[in-house]
């Protein structure tokens, strides 16, 4: 598959000043999990790597703290997650992935990012079905034997193994991502986990260039700066990323 899945998912802020905003959509991410799942991390998968994640990104633990209160609570908003495809500069294909307790306001927001950039927003399932669903871990190790007999072992149904400088990157279905952590911390223990997400990763790439390369970053841009917008996937390949 390549480790290009890194570059297939928009970061959702890099300047100080984002970071706000890169906290605020963790604390939604932590809530919706804590309270579908349970505030408890042994229990609740989907959170432990969200809290592990948040850590490492930096986010402040009353940033944290205050998300799974709110959980505990039972009150609060009530979130859902709110996909829209569509394709953007370049002809690129693009999902956005978004958690709202408004679909209607949301939706709107969505395509006024598409149409203000001369893009097209689809049906549902006009481009998700060139990616594929994946559950995706990466770890120090050079061990590729073993990580495969692990995954045997734990019956997870993996799609691809890669191991490359020293690391090993797991690829399986998005329905397999607890078993396959379970699996993964049971034989190796608390091992750091590089990567440890469910994204959308694409089959096919499309390059994007001359004038569409300043309208894709306008594109992402604008989505990020979106209260309800959590990840973006496409397929774009950028000049830069090709050299």
């Amino acid at each position: 598959m390549g480790r290009a899945y890194q570059n297939r998912k928009e970061s959702m802020a890099k300047t100080a000043a984002a970071k706000t905003k890169v906290y605020s959509k963790y604390a939604r991410e932590i809530y919706v999990s804590a309270k579908s799942g349970g505030v408890d991390p042994d229990g609740n998968l989907s959170l432990r790597s969200l809290l592990e994640r948040a850590k490492k990104d930096q986010v402040p633990s009353h940033v944290i703290d205050k998300a799974i209160e709110k959980a505990q609570g039972g009150a609060g908003e009530d979130f859902s997650v709110a996909r829209y495809e569509g394709f953007g500069p370049g002809n690129c294909m693009v999902i956005v992935e978004c958690l709202t307790d408004n679909p209607n306001r949301t939706f709107g927001d969505v395509r006024q990012c598409f149409t203000k950039t001369k893009c097209k927003i689809g049906a549902q399932g006009s481009v998700s079905h060139m990616f594929d669903h994946c559950a995706i871990f990466a770890f120090s190790s050079d061990d590729e034997e073993g990580v495969l007999e692990a995954m045997l072992n734990a019956e997870v149904d993996v799609t691809d193994i890669e191991n490359e400088g020293g690391t090993i990157t797991i690829f399986a279905p998005h329905t397999e991502y607890a078993k396959a952590r379970e699996a993964i911390r049971d034989n190796f223990g608390d091992i750091e986990l590089d990567t440890d997400e469910i994204q959308f990763l694409p089959q096919t790439t499309t390059d994007v260039g001359g004038d569409d390369v300043a309208l894709f970053e306008k594109f992402t841009e604008m989505l990020n700066d979106l209260d309800d917008v959590q990840n973006i996937y496409h397929n774009a390949v950028l000049p830069e990323e090709s050299d």
